[in-house]
């Protein structure tokens, strides 16, 4: 199998640990082949851009796969609406048809050729592509819904034309052509569900700029393509640009955002001799870099790499639809070939016979069966969508409602992702709010994170900050202004080393205490007096106090992963009560700790929103990312939670449960009303004059498939709305499906 057609396979399967995964694996692999083929006859991915980074070129398949899977949409949907429309002259020109629903056509000479003509077209432009996607199953030995599908069309079709040409008691174009019709809508309406963009490797690729300054011998800069860059080659990053490849600080200083990259949750300072890694971005400063790695040995190239190798070790589930066609299969063959020697020996062979066999291969077609799985995944896709959830694996929302672990990324999952003002302490003399003015008033002009965060606390307290003047920045310390004729000072350690002020006890004692729990910690000077000090942390988000709490309760292991230092994660796990934490972790640990969790046996779910979790987002059995994230981690997750609301975790499982449920209870009925309509078509009760004739078995066929579509329906009906869980505030009301 090639490339594309194994990542086809992976991007429609998921992780299973079970006996059935390496005979699901075959199965999907040659419907992956098949359908492959098949498109490729109908479009063709775009070509490459030759002029992007090899970076970028290497994940152009990635953009065809993405492609194909819509491809497949595209052409089961043109097929469908064609072949619907080229059947409407024969069903209103079948005879049974107008038997039972009592109207009638006008005839006209060569009217009775309406039927096998418009039904053999039906069946050359409609139903051949099932049998090009039979073909590998019967080659690889591994019989499924296309197999059967397959087999009953082409029966139906062949007796049908030979009744043309020899008297029978009837022929199937009508229910040929419905067949046909009905198989290319739920292959329709599945790859719509199912199609999944692979687009998250070049969503990592565009975090690099197209192009570079480098800096040439005589001091002057030449912009060049980036895949122009060699090692030891000097670049100029200038404020606010992308670091265009890793290396090494050379001259200047600035501070650079490398969150979505490693996770650190605060820019980090760079200095001469500090390393830089290709994708992040620069701050205020200026930077002359040593180029160290470009292309493939870069640290975002090896994400990527990542990322593609997650997506595609996934190995394969088998879908329930496609096991139960496979027994349909032999069943049927076998129905057939006893039915065919009993009434040989009952009554000779003769055309009677023919007909309860072609009756028994039709009836064995999986009307109800080839729509069990894909309307259960139309309601479910837009259930979720309606409560806030972006389904984009259907294997991974069967998984979900099985997850024995959660994984959860720390800065902008279980905390906002932005430094906030979280304790505060001040000399007697002074109030709380106005040293919180104060302090706002310096940091009014400043962009830092820092004086964000002093202004938004001064907001919620609904404070007034004086106007300030003479703003100055202090490098690696802190700002000065003047408020109110008093010198302000606001800043860190370094400010008050350089002030000389002295720290009094309980302030000691507050910087101590905040220390521990990793909080970084500015202090406020007036004329030379220490008069408060800001504790500054990553806020915790509201909701993640109540998802831990919900999931214990479910028997949810809750784990957490960070780039961070250990004392970060451990306050913040320490504060929710988490009970695993891996901290200070590299996007490839990342990826190795959800390995870790899954060769427990855990079946094992992850939450993230940053480039930095896409590795281990994708190798997770469930995926699932924050809608607030970034592109790529979006793209390689399975779920996304659109409102940003981790207590949505509970409600996926909760939503898991009952499709599977519903899918289980349709693929109950389907194969049942094969299991006992096949013996009745075979004339096991014919000796007490109960024989199943081709029409009634047509109808029964049809109703069966009614009652597979409503019982989907009912899905709509199920309560989303989340338990009250010991520490979860009541949600607000679930919404039902469109």
């Amino acid at each position: 199998m090639d490339d594309e057609s194994q990542r086809t396979t992976d991007e429609t399967d998921h992780m299973h640990h079970g006996e059935d995964a390496h005979s699901g694996h075959r199965e999907s692999h040659t419907e992956g082949q098949s359908e492959q083929s098949l498109l490729e006859t109908e479009a063709k991915p775009p070509l490459p851009d030759e002029e992007n980074l090899s970076a970028h070129s290497q994940h152009d398949e990635h953009d065809g796969h993405g492609g194909m899977h819509e491809g497949h949409e595209q052409m089961f949907r043109r097929r469908f609406f064609v072949s619907t429309f080229l059947s409407i002259p024969v069903l209103l020109y079948s005879e049974t048809l107008q038997e039972w629903l009592g109207f009638s056509v006008p005839a006209f000479p060569g009217s009775e050729w309406i039927n096998p003509v418009f039904a053999v077209i039906v069946f050359a432009y409609g139903g051949v592509p099932f049998l090009q996607m039979a073909v590998p199953e019967l080659k690889d030995r591994s019989p499924g819904m296309m197999t059967l599908i397959s087999m009953a069309i082409s029966v139906a079709f062949v007796y049908s034309l030979a009744s043309v040409f020899f008297p029978t008691e009837s022929a199937f174009f009508w229910e040929l052509v419905t067949l046909i019709d009905i198989m290319l809508l739920g292959h329709w309406i599945e790859m719509r569900s199912v199609r999944r963009a692979s687009s998250a490797v070049d969503e990592l690729a565009k975090l690099m700029p197209d192009t570079a300054e480098r800096i040439t011998d005589d001091g002057d800069t030449e912009e060049v393509p980036v895949n122009e860059l060699s090692e030891g080659d000097l670049m100029l990053v200038r404020p606010g640009a992308s670091v265009p490849a890793d290396g090494i600080v050379e001259e200047g200083d600035s501070d650079v955002e490398e969150s979505m990259i490693t996770g650190e949750s605060k820019p980090v300072s760079k200095e001469p001799g500090d390393e830089v890694i290709g994708g992040t971005i620069n701050g205020d400063g200026s930077l002359r870099v040593r180029v160290g790695a470009t292309g493939e040995e870069t640290t975002l190239a090896g994400i990527m790499r990542l990322v593609e190798e997650a997506q595609q070790s996934k190995s394969q589930t088998q879908v329930l639809a496609d096991r139960a066609a496979g027994w349909l299969f032999y069943v049927a063959l076998a129905a057939a070939v006893v039915t065919a020697i009993a009434w040989t020996i009952a009554v000779s062979f003769n055309a009677t016979v023919i007909e309860r066999v072609v009756t028994v291969l039709v009836i064995a077609c999986p009307h109800a069966l080839g729509l069990a799985i894909p309307l259960v995944v139309a309601i479910n896709t837009s259930l979720a969508a309606r409560n806030g959830m972006l389904v984009r694996d259907r294997i991974a929302m069967e998984e979900a409602r099985n997850l024995d672990a959660i994984i959860f990324d720390k800065t902008g999952t279980l905390t906002e992702g932005e430094h906030g003002v979280v304790d505060m302490a001040t000399v007697d003399s002074v109030d709380e709010d106005d040293a919180l003015a104060l302090a706002a008033a310096v940091e009014s002009d400043s962009e830092h994170m820092i004086a964000r965060a002093i202004r938004e606390a001064a907001e919620e307290r609904d404070i007034t900050a004086p106007d300030a003047a003479d703003f100055e920045a202090i490098k690696g310390r802190g700002v000065r202004a003047s408020v109110g004729g008093n010198e302000v000072y606001v800043g860190g350690p370094n400010l008050l080393t350089q002030l000389d002020s002295e720290v009094p006890d309980h302030l000691q004692r507050f910087a101590d205490a905040a220390g521990q729990n990793a909080q970084t910690v500015v202090y406020l000077v007036r004329e030379g007096e220490l008069i408060a000090a800001f504790a500054m942390a990553d806020v915790i988000r509201e909701e993640s106090y109540r998802v831990v709490d919900a999931l214990h309760d479910l028997g949810v292991e809750v784990a957490m992963l960070t780039g961070d230092s250990q004392d970060v994660a451990n306050a913040v796990a320490d504060e929710l009560g988490i009970d695993t934490v891996f901290a200070e972790v590299l996007p490839g640990d990342k990826d190795e700790k959800v390995l870790e969790l899954q060769d427990q046996g855990n079946l094992v779910g992850m939450v993230g929103d940053g480039v930095n979790d896409a590795p281990a987002l994708a190798r997770a059995d469930v995926g699932i990312a924050i809608g607030s994230g970034t592109d790529v981690a979006v793209q390689s997750a399975d779920v996304i939670l659109v409102q940003n609301n981790p207590m949505d975790v509970v409600r996926l499982v909760k939503l898991s449960k009952a499709s599977y449920r519903k899918m289980q209870e349709n693929i109950v009925w389907a194969a049942g009303y094969n299991v006992l309509a096949l013996p009745l078509a075979a004339g096991v009760l014919a000796p007490i004059g109960i024989l199943l004739s081709p029409a009634v078995g047509a109808l029964l066929m049809s109703l069966s498939t009614v009652i597979v579509a409503i019982n989907a329906q009912l899905l709509r009906r199920v309560d989303l709305s989340l338990p009250d869980l010991p520490g979860v505030t009541p949600p607000t009301d679930a919404q039902t499906a469109d």
